[in-house]
């Protein structure tokens, strides 16, 4: 899981700096919607709105905005249609890729993903959800405090797991504890470097060399789709080939 969390964590830095502001509003915008539309619009009883309206914070996002979505999606104002839909494929290297989109335009959208892996050289169609696992996935800066103590707080909050790594502690939760976690390591003074209900890869495929290249490359690609939201795949690459795209 390390290498592909860690990509994450970079290209969460990555994007506050070089993703144009209106692009990365209107992805924040989507998920609020569709989180909205699905859960309701109270932020407390909604983990995956709560989610979304801090990720949108975190990008200093205009409250404006932010309440507009949620209006949206709980039917309150008018606008584009959205529907939420999940590709399936397979990059460089026999890498495992799921893709998630939200859409008002289906067929438009997945003729530009099939084309994006195809160039990429990879391919849609193969079945690999199986390979992934919905999970709450934190990660706190090792500087914040000793291994032993955030260990000791997450677990007493209801964290399943925590791995080390060379800068961080990766906290992994069940979907419904997530927030409970995430506020205990907020409370303790423990601020999360990231903090999301994700898709965690249940395995990983080592990956090196001029294959890890395009393997991001196309990562890349993706991610840069307008109607792309999160892209997931099970790949572990070297911490200095991510560091040198990031």
């Amino acid at each position: 899981m390390s290498g592909h969390s860690k990509w994450h964590n970079i290209k969460i830095k990555k994007s506050k700096v070089d993703q144009q502001r209106g692009k990365l509003f209107s992805k924040l915008a989507r998920e609020i919607i569709i989180a909205a539309k699905d859960g309701g619009g109270d932020p407390n009883a909604n983990i995956r709105l709560r989610a979304a309206i801090d990720r949108a914070r975190e990008a200093s996002m205009p409250n404006d905005n932010i309440q507009r979505a949620i209006a949206r999606g709980t039917g309150g104002a008018e606008g584009a249609v959205y529907e939420e839909v999940t590709y399936e494929g397979m990059a460089p290297a026999g890498v495992a890729v799921l893709i998630e989109v939200q859409t008002d335009n289906r067929n438009r959208t997945v003729s530009e993903i099939r084309n994006i892996l195809t160039k990429g050289g990879g391919s849609m169609g193969a079945s690999v959800a199986w390979m992934f696992e919905k999970k709450g996935l934190i990660t706190v800066p090792r500087s914040a405090a000793s291994e032993d103590e955030v260990l000791a707080r997450a677990v007493e909050a209801g964290a399943e797991d925590m791995r080390t790594t060379d800068e961080d502690y990766e906290i992994t939760t069940a979907p419904e504890g997530f927030a409970a976690v995430r506020k205990a390591l907020e409370e303790a003074g423990y601020r999360p470097q990231s903090a999301e209900i994700t898709m965690v890869p249940k395995s990983t495929v080592p990956v090196a060399g001029k294959e890890a290249q395009q393997v991001l490359r196309l990562m890349e690609t993706l991610e840069d789709h307008d109607d792309v939201q999160h892209v997931y795949a099970n790949f572990d690459i070297p911490d200095e080939v991510l560091q040198q795209v990031g």
